[in-house]
């Protein structure tokens, strides 16, 4: 016994113990999600209904699809903040295509998503080709992309009386009795989660985010890869735009202001290290539901929901702090291995 006491406090077995709550975050997450769940419910018991949890996971789903993208890209070693911009323009162009009948819902869906492909790939270039770095580059194209919607859209806004109907009920169509959103994001998770777990550029994904020095060596095409991590970005972006037209109906050159702050923290609390190189897609989309409940949450306790943008400022702090010590403890782990 006083033996395995010794073995706990060793430097491999510490080692494996931080490893393992580093990859347990969405464990945690989920946890955490049923204790509120129980809190809340005792306070206002309609929190846990089928009606409600529906209510949550609907919209939940839209931040779930653009934090897969935007999860791609921090696991590179980077981050989008435009994210938020291209899922307003892509809302606005869908629905004024639509509200002009120049395109038919098909038409639209994929003229919206190829549009966000496009604003990602212009991220894409700037930070690759041009060697700016992405927190500026995206700031910039922030802007430039907020600016185009606003310039396109002025005054004018989209009512959801000039949706096709067909358009506006998929939000709140199901299939086998789950919501076709929610649907979307498991599948967008399933077929990312696939991608980068048992693909060779999945792999140099996460290997130009832990190590970029190393992963050049190797000859990894790092900046192909984080080309591609923020094409991706802006393709699931565009998603997330048509996906919120359908969900909102109403648009306007200012729709998803202030998303990219829920999209950056249902990343990071979901476990996603936003100094690259670990966490998971499900992680990402498990983040977003867990900032739907609290929004949720607020509502039906009473609170105000301006402490939802300081609870999202808040998780971000925590769970960086956190994948900082973590990754201190571990490197230090690491450290006293070598030595022995």
């Amino acid at each position: 016994m006083a033996e395995a006491g010794l073995a706990v406090g060793t430097p491999r077995s510490r080692r494996n113990w931080l490893s393992t709550i580093a990859r347990q975050r969405e464990l945690s997450l989920l946890g955490i999600m049923f204790v509120l769940g129980g809190l809340v419910s005792l306070a206002a018991p309609q929190f846990l209904t089928v009606a409600n949890l529906t209510n949550v996971a609907i919209p939940a789903s839209i931040i779930a699809v653009a934090a897969v993208g935007q999860a791609v890209v921090i696991i590179t070693r980077n981050v989008d903040l435009s994210v938020e911009a291209i899922i307003g323009l892509v809302a606005y162009a869908v629905a004024r295509s639509l509200e002009l009948h120049a395109l038919d819902a098909t038409g639209a869906i994929v003229f919206g998503i190829l549009l966000g492909l496009v604003l990602g790939m212009v991220n894409g270039t700037i930070v690759t080709v041009f060697k700016v770095p992405a927190i500026v580059a995206t700031l910039g194209t922030l802007s430039i992309f907020r600016g185009i919607d606003y310039l396109v859209a002025g005054p004018h806004q989209v009512p959801v009386a000039a949706l096709p109907p067909g358009f506006v009920e998929a939000s709140v169509s199901t299939v086998a009795g789950i919501p076709l959103f929610v649907l979307i994001a498991v599948v967008i998770v399933a077929i990312g989660t696939v991608l980068l777990r048992w693909t060779r550029f999945g792999r140099q994904i996460y290997a130009v985010g832990s190590n970029p020095e190393a992963a050049a060596i190797l000859g990894i095409p790092s900046r192909l890869v984080v080309f591609v991590a923020f094409s991706v970005c802006g393709l699931l972006a565009g998603v997330a735009g048509v996906m919120w037209v359908s969900e909102y109906g109403t648009i306007n050159g200012t729709t998803a202001t202030g998303a990219v702050l829920a999209i950056v923290a249902a990343v990071v609390v979901g476990g996603v290290a936003i100094f690259g190189g670990s966490g998971t897609l499900a992680g990402a989309a498990l983040g977003a539901l867990f900032l739907g409940f609290i929004a949720n949450a607020l509502i039906l306790v009473g609170l105000s929901q301006f402490w939802l943008q300081a609870i999202y400022g808040a998780v971000i702090l925590l769970a960086v702090s956190a994948d900082a010590v973590l990754s201190r403890r571990l490197l230090r782990a690491t450290a006293e291995q070598r030595t022995r």
